[in-house]
């Protein structure tokens, strides 16, 4: 079960988020054109599932490695030195997403203290702030794995992942 948590959480929670995306934009589209009438609380439901859906993407990526980079110096480099780049990169990413983590829990602690609630579905902004320190934790995670699945390809001098193709 672990396993296949490893492999898909990502994936099912990005297909929870878009899916409640996409039926909340139709749903307020069909209002607005047909009804004449749109909601505060659909566009709020909207902003706030694509922001799940950003952060969690994240993770998703650094887990694939399928994340934005320039690769150009990768291809002149032996495998060692590739895997070496890739533990530089993965370290200095995962200090900025534990710093991130901290500072994002502040404004959490915040909402939580003063009670704060969203505009439109008056539910509490700290389901909505939670989105960047649970977003960041899940980078943290992958970052962890990835940092020890290159430690490990240096030990067998292997060339490190360098993620799933989308196109060859």
């Amino acid at each position: 079960m672990l396993s296949a948590l490893d492999r898909n959480a990502e994936r099912w929670a990005l297909l929870v988020f878009y899916i409640l995306l996409v039926t909340t934009m139709v749903v307020e589209v069909i209002r607005r054109e047909v009804l004449a009438y749109s909601s505060i609380w659909g566009e709020e439901l909207v902003r706030y599932s694509f922001i799940y859906l950003v952060w969690i993407g994240a993770s998703a990526a650094i887990k694939d490695r399928a994340h934005i980079r320039i690769d150009v110096i990768f291809h002149a480099l032996p495998h060692r030195g590739q895997t070496l780049l890739y533990l530089l990169g993965d370290l200095i990413m995962l200090g900025v997403a534990v710093a991130v983590v901290i500072w994002s829990w502040h404004a959490v602690e915040t909402s939580m203290r003063f009670g704060s609630v969203s505009h439109g579905l008056r539910v509490s902004m700290v389901y909505f702030l939670l989105a960047v320190p649970i977003g960041f934790t899940m980078v943290s995670a992958r970052l962890v794995q990835s940092i020890w699945r290159d430690i490990g390809s240096l030990r067998r001098d292997e060339p490190p992942f360098t993620g799933e193709k989308l196109f060859d």
